[in-house]
């Protein structure tokens, strides 16, 4: 597996695996979902650049959630900023393949107003692995 497949397929995991952000959202998708009711999450493919070393493959990357939501204001949607956070934050160090995560921060967050009651949120994250195989 690629890096990229493991990488988004244990973000998936670990945000579909975080029961307080599930309780709140309706799903997590990995592209635009065709028939899908707010609030929701989407996983962003990863930008991924190399750092690895003499002896080990590595990549550094960009991971980012974009959640969905409706309503008069983004007060629910700042909480799920948070929610996702956790969840990300809490992604196991082994995510398989012999993929393993070396360090991972949270780097920003925003909210923008999409149109009458519609919010977005985009939560990015810096990501560094090793391939330890």
């Amino acid at each position: 597996m690629s890096a990229h497949d493991v990488l988004a397929d244990a973000l998936a995991v670990a945000l579909r695996g975080h029961a307080p952000l599930m309780a709140e959202i309706n799903g997590v998708f990995d592209m635009a979902p065709l028939r899908a009711v707010r609030p929701y999450a989407q996983v962003e493919d990863a930008v991924l650049s190399d750092w690895g070393t003499k002896d080990m493959a590595g990549r550094e990357g960009r991971l980012s959630v974009t959640l969905f939501d409706q309503g008069a204001a983004p007060a629910r949607l700042r909480v799920l900023i948070g929610e996702v956070e956790r969840a990300v934050l809490g992604l196991p160090r082994e995510l398989g393949a012999g993929w393993r995560v070396a360090s991972l921060s949270a780097v920003r967050s925003r909210v923008v107003r999409e149109g009458d009651g519609r919010w977005a949120a985009w939560c990015e994250f810096r990501v560094r692995m090793l391939q330890v195989q």
